[in-house]
């Protein structure tokens, strides 16, 4: 992946998260930071300053350079070539997904009462159905999708579970959404519940094929 002015976008966002970071690593007036939620959405945990302020910059920044060279060390990275567009939308929806729980940590430390239930679920399901619309498009690879022993074995496997994979995440990041209209102490539970099903139900999906084409085969 060549870095191009598109990461622009990316970088600008993690530089704002590190001058945030610094402004409450300096502030004598603050001595704990918000860094755990709980079900329904209230702070139930606190950190230092030092982890609360430097955390989520610092994991931003590695997944970012994680996922802009990993297809550098692809075996298959001639096929990114292919969803380079997709790829790139992902890496940057994964800065923002950050960036904004960084924030939204910044105007707790800041005094604002919010629940974050209502920042995790719209992005979350935003992004899987963003996800999931690319699915069908990502090629073959052994770090971006749905990789199991089963797809990596069969191109026919691949393709089919991804387009499995775009429906099921698409149709649940939809139904994750309408959780936010839910009594807060059952939200959580709808919501996870939904996310792990679209995640998992590919790879169960990819087993199932790989087996009757293997059978039908023979």
């Amino acid at each position: 992946m060549k870095i191009t002015k598109k990461e622009i976008a990316p970088i600008f966002v993690i530089v704002i998260m590190c001058i945030f970071a610094l402004s409450l690593y300096m502030a004598p007036c603050i001595t704990k930071i918000p860094t755990h939620w709980n079900a329904v959405g209230e702070v139930d945990g606190y950190s230092g300053k030092v982890f609360g302020a430097l955390f989520f910059p610092i994991l931003t920044i590695a997944v970012y350079l994680l996922m802009l060279f990993l297809p550098k060390a692809d075996p298959l990275k001639e096929n990114y070539q292919y969803f380079e567009k997709q790829y790139y939308i992902i890496r940057l929806m994964l800065v923002l997904l950050f960036a904004g729980m960084f924030f939204f940590t910044f105007l707790a430390v800041m005094g604002h009462k919010l629940n974050i239930m209502y920042f995790m679920v719209p992005f979350l399901s935003i992004f899987f159905i963003v996800v999931g619309i690319f699915m069908p498009k990502i090629k073959k690879n052994w770090f971006v999708g749905i990789k199991t022993p089963w797809t990596l074995q069969s191109d026919e496997v691949w393709i089919k579970t991804h387009k499995f994979a775009g429906k099921t995440m698409v149709i649940g990041g939809i139904l994750a959404f309408f959780t936010i209209f839910l009594p807060s102490e059952t939200a959580f539970g709808f919501f996870i519940t939904i996310i792990l099903a679209s995640a998992l139900l590919p790879v169960v999906y990819s087993y199932l094929l790989y087996r009757r084409l293997r059978l039908f085969k023979k």
